[in-house]
């Protein structure tokens, strides 16, 4: 089974692919995940994204296709969740084609719905919390930055919600609800 979970910064897609990985053996696919260990990694495509990283761009849709065209071709467990990717229609095209040529489809989208007054509020208190606790907080974890991070989501992502509602793929989840509510939509979602 392939899926894509869509939400916003701090919809806690993380926290649900983290349940996924474990409760149904899928591969999580994070993109900047993905890019940090192919910069580190040695081969061709890792020197590439370390030159372009390294140099403060940004990398191309082609390189991250790369990547996942790799862990595609590789061992498939329970199947591959997508996190971060795709963020637009181009990107979504791409991917779609990717997993056709490979011999994969798209089971399900999980959009994890949520009120963007309240996510700040769990954000920011999120936070606070890891600082508290001795800890840190990661530095965009702030109400302002946070609000960009979001509007830069909508802007870029929104447009994604119709291409896969259009496609029969996408399935609403409650992303406030409390977390193993929200497992329990997904694990439902996904049959």
């Amino acid at each position: 089974m392939n899926i894509i979970l869509l939400g916003p910064p701090g919809a806690g897609k993380g926290t649900q692919a983290a349940h996924l990985v474990e409760s149904r053996d899928m591969i999580q696919l994070s993109t900047g995940d993905m890019l940090r260990a192919a910069k580190t990694s040695g081969t061709e495509m890792g020197k590439k994204v370390a030159a372009i990283m390294d140099a403060g761009e940004l990398v191309t849709d082609e390189i991250v296709i790369g990547l996942i065209r790799e862990k595609l071709e590789g061992d498939k467990k329970g199947g591959f969740i997508f996190d971060g990717f795709p963020r637009t229609l181009t990107q979504a095209d791409a991917l779609e084609d990717l997993l056709e040529e490979t011999g994969e489809k798209l089971d399900a989208v999980i959009a994890l719905a949520v009120n963007d007054e309240v996510l700040v509020d769990r954000i920011v208190g999120r936070a606070a919390e890891a600082v508290a606790a001795g800890g840190t907080a990661r530095a965009d974890d702030n109400e302002e930055s946070l609000k960009v991070r979001l509007m830069e989501y909508y802007k870029k992502t929104n447009a994604l919600i119709g291409y896969y509602h259009a496609k029969g793929n996408l399935v609403w989840v409650d992303g406030l609800a409390e977390i193993d509510d929200v497992k329990a939509e997904i694990a439902e979602a996904l049959g």
